[in-house]
């Protein structure tokens, strides 16, 4: 079986689209036929060489499709499935996942740099050659094969075209609501940054019954989707933020912080915007060696902090559960999607992207 995807290597280059075949399937492997997939900043970061990625590499993470054949082992899955994929495979046995926390699995995190399955070897090759996934995933790709814990099975009613944005950025912003700050009734949460992740925030804290929704941006235009999305007030990034904030916060803070623009800037405001109390999320990231700092009294009060990566999410779990609340009216999809391209318009989806011109560019197949 051969098909197309995209495929960088040399980081900065542009992808090409080339015909791969593939090889080595094993027991717990599922094959995927990629309907979907979403441009993230993280595929961005893997073509532009930022997480030091081996190559020739297939990017993309975000996906949903269907399943054309499952290994021997796989339960709860049959061909013709409609599934969401996840990139965090787990293995259930390890000191971390036995504590419930799959997303820091030692074999996840172990082999993640060598973007290849468990078992190290690529399933994906071109002309004999190895080529790797991003994530264990690689969606930039007509077909793709991953374990049996990354392919999570979802209802048919779902539209697979919408369905492939819960599998990172939306579970993302909305689990670090929900299971990690587990915002109450009747709180405040403010969010800094109103791309993806932070939509999906502010998506998460009205699921999860806050009051008051303050979103937070530089841009006056992702303010104004802010509002579509859940926010009750929205404010701009100025010198005016804290007072103004302080003003729709009883001069307190906000019970929940979100920081979700991945900046210096974001995450010193976010210490600053918390409530003596208060608990601050960080899910935007700088560079992994750049420092960061604060003012030590924005620390005091005690405050708690946590950076979360995925939302706390428990795939097989929370993918459902999105799907109905998006099948019940209650989450918003279709919104987050600004473009709709094919595979052939990659490069021109990324660029849009870098350039801030995109929320989620959606490549059909």
């Amino acid at each position: 079986m051969t098909f197309n995807a995209a495929v960088l290597r040399a980081a900065g280059a542009p992808l090409g689209i080339e015909k791969l075949e593939i090889r080595n399937l094993g027991d717990s492997d599922v094959l995927v036929r990629i309907k979907a997939t979403s441009l993230c900043h993280t595929d961005l970061e893997a073509v532009e060489g930022q997480l030091g990625t081996p190559l020739p590499l297939v990017p993309g993470h975000e996906a949903s499709g269907v399943v054309e054949w499952v290994g021997k082992t796989v339960r709860g899955k049959s061909v013709g499935d409609h599934v969401v994929v996840s990139w965090n495979p787990h293995c259930n046995h390890c000191f971390y996942c036995e504590k419930h926390q799959p997303i820091l699995c030692q074999q996840y995190r172990d082999n993640a740099a060598l973007s290849m399955h468990f078992d190290g070897r690529s399933r994906f090759f071109a002309s004999g050659e190895p080529v790797h996934q991003l994530m264990y995933a690689g969606t930039f790709s007509e077909m793709i094969v991953v374990t049996d814990a990354c392919a999570v099975k979802i209802s048919k009613e779902m539209p697979l075209d919408v369905a492939c944005l819960i599998g990172c950025g939306v579970m993302t912003g909305v689990g670090a609501a929900i299971n990690i700050a587990k915002v109450e009734p009747g709180s405040s949460a403010s969010v800094i940054g109103c791309g993806a992740v932070g939509l999906s925030a502010i998506q998460g804290a009205k699921l999860a019954g806050a009051e008051t929704i303050i979103a937070i941006d530089r841009d006056p235009a992702k303010l104004t989707t802010a509002r579509i999305f859940g926010a009750t007030h929205t404010l701009l990034a100025d010198d005016a933020l804290i007072s103004e904030h302080a003003a729709l916060t009883s001069g307190r803070g906000a019970d929940y912080v979100f920081e979700a623009a991945g900046n210096q800037a974001g995450f010193r405001a976010s210490m600053e915007l918390a409530r003596p109390g208060g608990q601050v999320v960080w899910l935007g990231k700088v560079p992994v060696f750049q420092d960061v700092a604060f003012r030590w009294g924005s620390m005091m009060g005690e405050k708690k902090i946590i950076r979360s990566s995925y939302g706390g999410t428990d795939p097989a779990k929370d993918f459902p559960y999105l799907v109905n609340a998006y099948l019940k009216g209650k989450l918003l999809l279709d919104e987050y999607v600004t473009s709709r391209i094919r595979l052939e318009d990659i490069n021109i989806g990324l660029e849009r992207l870098k350039n801030g011109l995109e929320i989620r560019s959606v490549v059909e197949f």
